[in-house]
């Protein structure tokens, strides 16, 4: 009796524990820019000088678009200033979109159907500028 007492206590230890453990996985792990994307870049903001913030750039290869955001960085994070991200294929001259305002952690996620093309994002974050051409080209 004892031998049972003692085997019936770990094996609901051991569902306990497996409840806990998958419970424990965020609903947010998608991503900033869903399921299924991938970091495929990231990039300081402005190239050079003092950095305003990062211009994150994810690709889904299961529907081929790529995604872009643009975040605050040390006094910029966290705090209302102007961000701004823009991603559109290469060469064109409008943005597919566009993601402008005061915000106070990041500006997007704007998206472009890109699979086998080449892209062009811009993010800004304050006065600092990043604009990158003909990039994540696939």
């Amino acid at each position: 009796m004892r031998t049972r007492s003692k085997i019936a206590t770990l094996a609901s230890a051991a569902l306990v524990s497996t409840w806990l453990v998958a419970g424990a996985t965020p609903a947010s792990a998608a991503g900033p820019c869903g399921g299924g994307y991938s970091r495929v870049g990231v990039y300081a903001i402005p190239a050079s000088g003092a950095r305003t913030g990062t211009l994150e750039i994810y690709y889904s290869s299961s529907s081929g678009k790529n995604c872009a955001l643009s975040y605050g960085y040390g006094s910029y994070a966290g705090r209302v200033n102007q961000k701004q991200v823009g991603i559109s294929l290469s060469g064109k001259s409008a943005w597919a979109g566009v993601d402008n305002g005061r915000f106070a952690h990041y500006a997007g996620p704007v998206y472009v159907s890109a699979r086998g093309k080449c892209i062009d994002v811009r993010g800004q974050v304050a006065a600092g500028v990043r604009h990158l051409n003909r990039v994540h080209c696939g």
